[in-house]
């Protein structure tokens, strides 16, 4: 059965705070990824500077540092469904020409005490 969240052409949206500031137009999916388009709106810039860091980390194969900004973005973004609702988990990348890649559940992961 197919996602109805996956169809080419519908539209993620990522909120800070109550604001939209970014939506994401899917182009396709590999699961586990899907991919987009990123339209940004105003309130967007500010977290430039995070997705390029997390894209050098990642690039550089520092996974602290990227798993850093991963939490960054999950403390400070939410990501909408196209239907409506948050999304539970996601790791989202956002590039600089323009396109996003992300991974996504819609049930919170188990955290494990340490």
């Amino acid at each position: 059965m197919a996602n109805p969240n996956l169809p080419i052409g519908s539209i993620w949206r990522l909120h800070h705070n109550d604001q939209e500031i970014a939506r994401l137009t899917v182009t396709g999916a590999d699961m586990p990824w899907t991919y987009a388009e990123v339209e940004t709106l105003p309130g967007f810039e500010e977290f430039r500077p995070l997705f390029r860091e997390q894209e050098r980390a990642v690039h550089e194969e520092d996974w602290g540092r990227a798993d850093a900004c991963y939490t960054r973005i999950r403390s400070a973004l939410t990501m909408m469904f196209p239907g409506g609702g948050p999304v539970a988990e996601f790791m989202l990348h956002i590039h600089d020409d323009g396109t996003a890649g992300w991974r996504w559940h819609d049930e919170p992961f188990d955290v494990v005490d340490q």
